[in-house]
């Protein structure tokens, strides 16, 4: 019997020491994890900044490719020009 009560008694120690430790973790994770309204104004904006920065490349990417391409089309159409109104 007293194996029992010892191992029922230990149980409720290690019980108690459990609860003791998730309770200590649960607050010292709750501040760290800042879901007030302000953080979610901060985070919005950093998301902003971002989105705009991105589409800024891509348009600055695109323009360029744009850009390159109609010269090389500019200069193909006027190698067709001089190939046509050349002296035979």
């Amino acid at each position: 019997m007293k194996s029992i009560a010892t191992r029922l008694g230990f149980g409720a120690v290690l019980l108690a020491l459990t609860t003791l430790g998730i309770a200590q973790t649960t607050d010292t994770v709750t501040p760290s994890q800042d879901t007030s309204a302000k953080q979610d104004m901060k985070n919005a904006g950093h998301d902003t900044k971002m989105a705009a920065k991105k589409t800024g490349h891509k348009i600055k990417k695109g323009t360029k490719k744009a850009a390159h391409k109609t010269a090389r089309k500019t200069k193909e159409g006027a190698q067709k020009v001089e190939d046509k109104t050349a002296p035979q």
